[in-house]
């Protein structure tokens, strides 16, 4: 079924508020409060480039008007010297039994790379307050996957965790600088934080054209799982997937029907997707040009 996405406008741009909020605010994610009230958390940058997790709270019935900003970040750059302290950027949320993990892409600069990523682990006890799991990472990279791992979606499933995940495959040189190659990939886990990595692609490459697929969002809809995520040659655009059994995908890029605009904030790129249901409608934000650095904004499906 060919989705029709009717664009919202744009939510929220910092505005240098700041000194954490100086630009970007980038991989959205929606946190139901009550009623129609939404928790967004973004990603935001400093005036170092350095990586922060902030939140705004706004009411989905009327999604332009901004009711709260966070005043402090929730994630910070972590000790000079542990993988995330050039940035810690929240990537997705799983609610457990009265707890909330944050997932989150955490970064090193690099020397002969530009930047190293890997994916940490922050929770909340009932409150606002993310405490680190651990000052190392979760899920980093191996033997089998030398380079980087980055973006994930974590969802739980008859006590089964999946974790779909961005894994480089490699670096190489275009117009000498170094670019990296990068698609999604499949795990599981018993706890969410002990994870059994067997490689399993789960969205690949469609052609040599495409160097980087991210930001994984995946809705399980009866028996159909759906995943949204971005996919890149020239520039970001969003795809679209669907399995069986969240494992196996078929790509259908051409039924997701969300593209840049003709002029405006996201006219150039959208990616990044976080799509969500609420009151019987779907939703997604979203990000535009510049990598988040236009802020992101709302759509929601129309049905046919």
């Amino acid at each position: 079924m060919n989705q029709n996405w009717r664009k919202l406008g744009r939510i929220f741009v910092p505005n240098s508020e700041k000194n954490w909020m100086h630009s970007h605010a980038s991989v959205p994610i929606a946190e139901h409060i009550r009623d129609s009230l939404y928790r967004i958390y973004f990603s935001s940058r400093d005036k170092k480039n350095r990586s922060f997790t902030g939140y705004i709270v706004i009411d989905i019935e009327n999604p332009q008007k901004i009711l709260e900003l966070s005043n402090n970040p929730v994630l910070v750059p972590g000790n000079l010297g542990e993988f995330d302290d050039s940035g810690a950027m929240g990537s997705w949320l799983t609610n457990v039994g009265g707890y909330r993990f944050m997932y989150y892409i955490g970064w090193n600069l690099g020397v002969t790379v530009p930047f190293r990523n890997s994916i940490g682990l922050a929770i909340s006890h009932g409150n606002d307050v993310y405490t680190r799991y651990s000052k190392g990472p979760i899920l980093d990279r191996t033997k089998d996957e030398p380079h980087f791992t980055a973006s994930c979606c974590v969802l739980r499933s008859h006590q089964r965790w999946n974790i779909w995940y961005v894994s480089c495959t490699d670096w190489f040189e275009k117009n000498g600088k170094p670019e990296h190659r990068y698609h999604i990939k499949y795990a599981y886990s018993l706890d969410g934080i002990h994870w059994d990595r067997k490689g399993i692609v789960a969205i690949d490459f469609k052609d040599d054209s495409e160097f980087a697929i991210s930001r994984p969002c995946v809705i399980k809809d009866h028996d159909v799982w759906r995943m949204w995520y971005s996919y890149r040659g020239v520039k970001y655009r969003i795809g679209y997937a669907e399995s069986l059994d969240g494992i196996n995908w078929e790509r259908m890029d051409e039924k997701c029907n969300i593209v840049p605009s003709p002029c405006g904030w996201d006219s150039e790129m959208i990616e990044y997707p976080f799509v969500f249901d609420h009151e019987g409608f779907r939703y997604m934000i979203y990000n535009g040009n510049g990598y988040g650095k236009t802020g992101f904004g709302l759509a929601v499906m129309e049905s046919n």
